[in-house]
């Protein structure tokens, strides 16, 4: 019976339990994941994103100012003619713009985008809902916009352009590092869709 001291040096230890070949080891019989559909996987979102709170800041300026212009046109015409309607006109856009924009909290809450393996779903709308879905594959262009508001407060807008101009999706709000880096993802998923990988 061999001394076990004395074995040689370079003799395999055996463990007793059988090798378990990994993922990665060349040749062990277990497929490694496919590339295409391990980046799909990697871009996927299990929750939806929400816009900046900030862009409410951006919405509730924009409508000030469009209605508070409207207002005044009708007041002015309505007071220089002498026509009651005119006045009662502004005063009607007044309380609708009020009313609108104590909902615009709410409307921006329920702006939202989500990754998913093959395209990109967009929501919006408090009554009224909107979900659109933007295939990777079909998006040829990605576009960054900042107005002044938007600019001040650190936000962008990404705009998808596709073949079909009824499914250009804004995507408004997003702060500016968050926006770019989405910008790089889908610029790199939409090539990778169209060269068929």
């Amino acid at each position: 019976m061999p001394d076990p001291e004395h074995a040689a040096p370079d003799a395999p230890v055996s463990s007793g339990a059988a090798d378990v070949p990994t993922l990665d080891a060349p040749g062990s019989g277990v497929p490694a994941p496919d590339a295409p559909e391990a980046e799909a996987r990697a871009h996927v979102d299990d929750d939806w994103r929400r816009v900046s709170p900030k862009h409410v800041v951006v919405e509730v300026i924009g409508s000030v100012i469009g209605a508070g212009l409207t207002v005044a046109a009708l007041l002015l015409v309505g007071s220089w003619f002498d026509l009651p309607w005119a006045t009662w006109a502004g005063i009607a856009v007044g309380v609708i713009a009020l009313v609108s924009i104590a909902f615009e909290p709410r409307r921006v809450r329920s702006i939202g985008y989500r990754r998913r393996a093959d395209d990109l779903v967009f929501r919006r709308g408090i009554m009224f809902q909107r979900q659109v879905a933007v295939p990777y594959g079909r998006m040829q262009l990605v576009d960054i916009t900042r107005g002044p508001v938007s600019r001040a407060l650190g936000l962008a807008d990404l705009k998808f352009v596709t073949a079909a101009a009824s499914t250009a999706v804004t995507l408004p709000g997003l702060p500016l590092d968050d926006a770019e880096a989405l910008r790089d993802e889908l610029v790199a998923l939409a090539e990778t869709r169209r060269a068929g990988l």
